[in-house]
């Protein structure tokens, strides 16, 4: 029999209507279990119930809850109670015409106390939470015995916040979610909910619409289109390692090979290949080439294929395009096995303005700015963090450890880090607003930057982090400071953007005109060692139309690939650790297309270039070799010490000469040719008497080269180049060769 209104279990009509309306700020106040009085009061609102029934921890009936009639509302006084005691709902479900159903016995979320500390909650609102990821989302959890999940979101201004999912037929009556304190967490812990259930939040924001949203900190989401998140267990921490932190160090050989994951190499009728898959294939391949570190282009979730991950809207999900996130831990565990290092590409400048993410999240702009002139990117159509707000930068901070310490990931390279440092980044006149000082530099985002490289220097001492910069922003590989006139960002390494545009522009000119642009290939060591550089060529040099590096080289085929090779050979030699974009190896002809797989054809077909395709991949991973083994290729590549001209100004051969030092090693000598035309009997000037051999010569027959070449040199005494011994060698053409003295 429907109950009447004025039963004293029912509700007053305020309340009423905002549970049914799914409006209600304060569900625990109502819903569940209460004290009234000397009686104790049990409310459930189940839509799509027929009857429900209350029983005890034994599984005894209890007393039936009423329903009020024309609502999905159950209540009732319980019998014979005077405290609140421990129960369960035994739910009859409606069939398809109204008449019951199966039945269900169930634990009411409205039974369970607040799980979150308050001390979590404080630290995210002061902005020092380093793991809020511990709590924050969905955690599998068990409490009294009950096993499910406990959600936690953060939205201050929203008026309502439900779990909705497949559990709950998506409904946002049915789990709405309790605020805890000012400062705008919600939280709810859902029994029998569990690993692998779809889930968003549907939260009723402060401008009275209704945002369905998924979970910033989720840690696993459906394969795109589709966009829910998914409860997922917390992998375990990992312990940092003393043997990662010395292939980190700024004296180690570092030799990165960039990879899109989806577009490397495709699996048959052209899908992606699984975590697990390039763990077997990718891995192994880039340890034989000798690389040291890989570098994925961002995992993170991401709506848009054609982003490649650059507009992400799941910061803590690694993408389930290619699997699970225990199968991505297997994939980094794999190449630290193998000896390589993992970098990341971290986004935290932006994030993109699709309805699901984090754009107007609680219907105010919670993550981004409100005023377009400092919360909008012009150049991508996305949204800016707010680095001011302290929830903001507690989730960037807390996301830059969870890599590292759940995944074992050796370093973030941080992307579009100029567009962050600086207010009036690609804006004109009027369209951006100046700092409290009048100046165009964003302070809360270098002090947030500060803030990440300080806690990964402090927390993850065996990690990096490196800079995407392209300004002349004042040490960025300087230890963090507060000081905004003299003080680091604290990154490790910084990407040198100058020296990839000058020799890029450099070896685009016919080898005739070289002589008028030698300043171009030389001028990067005039500030060298003014940061610690990495030297890229990234994926953004071989797309947008830009060309493949070997179509960037000038004249016929076999210029093009001798000009490359030289290229690599400087870029190997030239103070600084190395990047290479993956298919760069190969020599392929055509641009990088993120929708196929790489040219691997250009290795097996016969063609009049295959084997300058194959020397070219020998000439990269000798490169590699000769790197580590050498020292003085790698050791002092921060360090004025480790470098030293020999010639620099013969722009009219255009040859250069330098050394390389180390600071116990035998040093390395090198001699580039950036002309066709053989320099026969060249002299030139070494630091040290004896006999000196080739260690590399970018020009070997084994590499698709003429085969110019050298056998042992014997030093003579005598200034030469402002050296006391001198060597007289055959200079092949557009080449570069690396010489040492002794075996």
């Amino acid at each position: 029999m429907p109950a009447a209104r004025h039963d004293p279990a029912f509700l007053d009509d305020d309340n009423l209507q905002a549970l049914l309306q799914a409006r209600h700020g304060d569900p625990f106040s109502v819903l569940g279990m209460h004290q009234a009085g000397e009686a104790v009061v049990v409310r459930a609102l189940l839509p799509g119930a027929h009857a429900v029934t209350v029983l005890d921890a034994r599984g005894r009936r209890v007393a039936d809850l009423q329903r009020l009639a024309g609502t999905p509302l159950f209540a009732a006084v319980m019998p014979r109670r005077r405290n609140p005691f421990a129960y369960r709902l035994r739910v009859t479900w409606e069939g398809p015409n109204g008449e019951p159903a199966h039945a269900l016995d169930m634990e009411d979320a409205y039974r369970f106390p607040p799980l979150i500390g308050e001390m979590d909650i404080w630290l995210l609102a002061e902005g020092t939470h380093q793991r809020p990821y511990e709590w924050m989302g969905a955690h599998l959890n068990t409490v009294d015995g009950v096993e499910g999940t406990r959600f936690a979101v953060w939205a201050p201004s929203a008026r309502r916040v439900s779990v909705v999912g497949d559990f709950n037929q998506w409904d946002g009556r049915r789990h709405m979610m309790r605020l805890r304190h000012e400062c705008g967490v919600w939280e709810l812990f859902l029994p029998q909910v569990g690993e692998g259930d779809l889930y968003k939040f549907e939260i009723l924001g402060a401008d009275g619409e209704l945002h369905v949203k998924a979970d910033p900190f989720a840690f696993h989401a459906e394969v795109r289109p589709q966009t829910a998140s998914s409860v997922q267990r917390l992998l375990p921490g990992l312990a940092g390692s003393a043997e990662r932190q010395r292939a980190n160090a700024l004296d180690a050989p570092i030799s990165v090979y960039e990879v899109h994951l989806g577009s490397w190499r495709r699996g048959p009728e052209g899908r992606w290949l699984t975590y697990r898959e390039l763990a077997e294939q990718l891995v192994p391949y880039v340890r034989d080439l000798g690389f040291t570190h890989l570098e994925l282009m961002p995992v993170h979730e991401h709506p848009f294929d054609g982003s490649w991950g650059y507009q992400p809207t799941g910061l803590y999900a690694p993408t389930s395009r290619f699997g699970t996130p225990a199968d991505f831990r297997a994939f980094v565990e794999a190449a630290h096995a193998a000896g390589l290092g993992v970098i990341l590409d971290w986004v935290p400048a932006h994030f993109p303005s699709d309805a699901h993410g984090l754009a107007k999240f609680d219907g105010t702009c919670l993550y981004e700015h409100a005023d377009p002139r400092e919360g909008f990117h012009q150049d991508w159509n996305t949204l800016i963090y707010n680095y001011g707000r302290t929830e903001v930068r507690s989730y960037l901070v807390g996301n830059a450890l969870y890599w590292i310490e759940r995944y074992g990931i050796d370093g973030l390279r941080v992307d579009a880090v100029a567009s962050m440092l600086y207010r009036d980044y690609s804006r004109k006149e009027g369209e951006w607003i100046p700092n409290r000082y009048g100046g165009r530099e964003n302070l809360e985002a270098i002090e947030f930057l500060r803030r990440m490289n300080r806690t990964v220097g402090v927390v993850r001492p065996e990690a990096i982090t490196l800079a995407e910069e392209s300004t002349a922003f004042p040490s960025v590989t300087r230890p963090p400071s507060d000081d905004l006139q003299g003080g680091g960002l604290g990154f490790h390494f910084k990407w040198n953007m100058g020296w990839m545009n000058d020799t890029l522009s450099y070896f685009a000119h016919e080898p005739v005109h070289r002589v008028h642009h030698h300043d171009q290939i030389r001028f990067s060591l005039v500030y060298a060692f003014s940061e610690n550089f990495m030297l890229p060529l990234s994926h953004d040099e071989v797309v947008h139309g830009k060309g493949s590096l070997i179509g960037k080289m000038p004249g016929d085929d076999w210029q093009k690939f001798a000009n490359l090779r030289a290229y690599y050979g400087f870029m190997w030699s030239h103070p600084g650790k190395k990047l290479l974009f993956m298919g760069c190896e190969l020599g392929q002809w055509r641009e990088w297309d993120a929708e196929s797989s790489l040219d691997w054809h250009l290795l097996d077909e016969p063609s009049p270039n295959q084997a300058r395709h194959a020397g070219l991949q020998r000439l990269v991973r000798d490169l590699n070799l000769v790197m580590r083994a050498e020292p003085a290729l790698h050791q002092l590549d921060v360090s004025p010490e480790g470098f030293d001209w020999i010639s620099h100004d013969d722009a009219q051969h255009s040859v250069l000469a330098f050394q390389r030092r180390a600071r116990d090693s035998r040093p390395v000598v090198v001699v580039c040719n950036f002309t066709p035309v053989p320099r026969l009997g060249w002299r030139i000037g070494v630091p040290y008497a004896g006999t000196w051999r080739e260690l590399i010569n970018s020009d070997d027959e084994v590499y698709g080269g003429s085969g110019v070449g050298n056998g042992a040199m014997a030093s003579t005494a005598g200034d030469w180049q402002g050296q006391g011994q001198s060597i007289v060698l055959d200079l092949p053409p557009l080449a570069t060769v690396m010489l040492v003295c002794g075996q």
